[in-house]
């Protein structure tokens, strides 16, 4: 079952009158601030450059030539 125009407009305007032009747009304001601090916080973490370690993991196979021994 697909929705129409209609029934988008309709379901649009319950939401409207529900819920008022007020809260859905303090909603909306709201959701824009959370997703400017998320990519502020994602940038904060590529300014930092991570340390990584170079060292070669220790294989299931490592492990088991440590064992016999």
């Amino acid at each position: 079952m697909s929705f129409g125009p209609w029934q988008i407009i309709l379901v649009v305007l319950l939401i409207v009158l529900l819920f008022g032009r007020g809260k859905i747009s303090g909603l909306m304001g709201d959701v824009a601030k959370g997703i400017k601090s998320f990519k502020k916080g994602m940038a904060e973490d590529d300014d930092t450059p991570k340390e990584l370690d170079h060292t070669p993991a220790e294989t299931p196979a490592d492990k088991d030539k440590t064992a016999k021994s």
